[in-house]
């Protein structure tokens, strides 16, 4: 039987703004975009120093429609690379880049195949014996189970289903392409190269059903090492290998503060867990968000100088290691005094209300929220917490700085 091994990638989001890191600090937003293209031309080097058979991206090459060509271009020029090298593409489109959504246009060398987005279509590799199935995204909600209507495998060829879909769910992925494993496994292929889900998983083993994830975080919720999958067959046996090729990483720390503890204590253990946090980083810039808990007898001083508190957690970020960028910093710390007697002490019980906001309250909240991100350029407010935080948090925090303001008024 032929031996072949081909690339596995998915979820490039070439193009991603990353609008929380731009609305915190322009320069390290545009670190980690430079890290996704970054990642994309790793793992063109990979395929081809590997000699890889064949390369597929099971959906979302794009984040979205483009602004210009110059993403267009530059995923054009990486699979130019790959058509010297002999080596054919598959792609399909996903959410962010299905048909409706992409208007812009590049001719892209004749290596790459497009799955169809009106029905399941193949891809053959005669030479391997190689069939590859594969309906891309006609819209950006896809919400009908599109697997089952892949064809019957080729009789003794290797058959692979790509499909980006969000199978029985797979939070905080919408739920596009529903479907479940045993409908997968109904087709009878021998692999299904997904995508949409951002973190790399082993769905099942027989046959195997692989997640391979983002190339590149985008944000907290997607911390670790990031990449594509490698997988080789060798008469008939299937074997795989991730391939990290993420130029920048997120991760979270958090600090239990001592009620005693004043702002030098803090910064002087902060900096001994962002000791540990340096020698982890892999030679990678790094957005740490950073969270103080527990109760402090100096909450409300910290409060009130809740910027420079911020500014002195980066310096303590940066004394450790040179790439660690606060991503954000969170004060969760609690006062021995709750907040509603606070509020009562300085007669603001009955603008500060000291347990969850009242409805009518969120909603105005929300609505002003709304003003303010449709203002912020380059559609900097597009995204789902425009603003870095759901409203209630932002309301919590709004708060808390008031009455340690007033306090120490």
């Amino acid at each position: 039987m032929t031996s072949f091994r081909f690339i596995h990638a998915a979820d490039l989001h070439l193009g991603s703004p990353f609008q929380g890191l731009a609305l915190k600090d322009a320069g390290v937003a545009e670190l980690f975009i430079e890290a996704s293209r970054r990642a994309f031309s790793q793992l063109v080097d990979q395929a081809v120093e590997r000699a890889v058979d064949f390369f597929i991206v099971a959906g979302d090459v794009y984040d979205g429609d483009w602004k210009d060509n110059k993403i267009g271009l530059f995923f054009n020029r990486e699979v130019a690379r790959l058509e010297r090298a002999g080596i054919p593409v598959f792609l399909l489109k996903g959410n962010h880049d299905a048909e409706s959504v992409i208007t812009r246009t590049i001719t892209l060398p004749g290596n790459v195949s497009d799955f169809p987005v009106n029905k399941p279509g193949t891809f053959k590799l005669p030479h391997i014996k190689v069939a590859l199935h594969g309906q891309g995204f006609a819209e950006r909600s896809a919400t009908e189970n599109l697997s089952l209507s892949y064809p019957k495998p080729e009789p003794g060829w290797f058959n692979i289903g790509v499909l980006h879909t969000s199978l029985t769910g797979r939070e905080p992925h919408a739920s596009y392409a529903p479907c479940s494993v045993e409908d997968l496994r109904s087709r009878g292929y021998d692999y299904w190269a997904l995508g949409h889900v951002h973190d790399y998983e082993i769905v099942a083993e027989d046959p195997l059903i692989v997640f391979p994830g983002n190339l590149q975080g985008r944000s907290i919720r997607e911390q670790g090492a990031k990449g594509a999958v490698l997988v080789t067959v060798e008469d008939g046996r299937i074997t795989h290998e991730r391939v990290i090729v993420d130029g920048a990483r997120f991760a979270e720390l958090s600090l239990a503060v001592e009620p005693e503890e004043a702002l030098p204590a803090i910064l002087r253990r902060l900096e001994q867990l962002l000791e540990t946090v340096a020698e982890r980083m892999e030679g990678r810039p790094l957005a740490l968000r950073i969270r103080l808990t527990g109760r402090s007898l100096h909450r409300r001083e910290l409060m009130a100088r809740a910027q420079d508190l911020r500014d002195e957690v980066q310096g303590a970020c940066h004394r450790c290691h040179q790439d660690i960028c606060l991503e954000k910093l969170e004060i969760r710390l609690e006062s021995h005094e709750d907040t509603e007697t606070a509020a009562t002490g300085l007669g603001l019980d009955g603008l500060l209300p000291g347990g969850d906001f009242p409805p009518e309250l969120v909603a105005e909240a929300n609505a002003r929220l709304a003003e303010i991100a449709a203002r912020l350029p380059g559609g900097l407010g597009a995204g789902e917490l425009a603003l870095g935080d759901d409203v209630e948090t932002l309301l919590a925090e709004a708060r808390d700085l008031l009455l340690s303001r007033a306090a120490h008024a």
